[in-house]
């Protein structure tokens, strides 16, 4: 099926909760990403990841989006900044929640082998850090497009600018990263040519 968000809203607003469960999970790693690195691992990340879903259930009558994801986005994008307004406490994604789980992991690819794994999670971090040192508005084009897929269009709406202001933080993101991680992208297509 192509949209099975579709199903399970229909469901849901029948009555079935359990569709409601398989649409939260369905979207969790997308959205939880791209909240806690708007958040920059902030601790009330959970706290934004749920106030986005009671928004979005409150006023599930007036969705009429065609991604359900940007819909979601949208909510989130008004909630960070909403956040950011009143606070602006600086977290590492290196830092741990409440279970001494650092909050990288919780955005860390679980279908790697221990050997990957390790490497991979040492790589992801650098990533995750070089992400977080993009500006607010380059790291959230970023995000979207490459936690959710967004296009373009759709995020220029989000963010309230043209799709030339999205394309080009898009592209001002992708060459700060690739100058930060330019030994790590070094060292690996090295790694890989042996």
């Amino acid at each position: 099926m192509e949209h099975p968000e579709k199903e399970w809203i229909a469901r849901y607003r029948g009555g079935d909760v359990e569709a409601l469960g398989r649409l939260v999970e369905h979207y969790r790693r997308p959205l939880f990403g791209f909240i806690l690195r708007m958040t920059e691992g902030r601790g009330d990340a959970e706290e934004i990841f749920q106030e986005v879903w009671v928004r979005a259930l409150r006023n599930l009558h007036t969705y009429r989006h065609k991604s359900f994801l940007s819909w979601l986005f949208r909510i989130a994008h008004n909630l960070v900044i909403d956040q950011a307004r009143k606070k602006k406490p600086a977290m590492s994604l290196q830092d741990e929640n409440e279970e001494g789980q650092r909050f990288e992991e919780k955005v860390a690819s679980p279908s790697l082998g221990p050997a990957l794994e390790s490497g991979g999670r040492e790589l992801g971090g650098k990533i995750g850090r070089a992400v977080s040192m993009l500006p607010p508005e380059q790291r959230e084009v970023f995000m979207m497009r490459m936690e959710g897929g967004v296009p373009f269009r759709e995020i220029a709406k989000i963010q309230g600018t043209s799709i030339n202001t999205a394309l080009a933080r898009m592209q001002y993101a992708l060459a700060k990263l690739r100058e930060t991680l330019k030994t790590e992208h070094d060292e690996l297509a090295a790694s890989l040519s042996q």
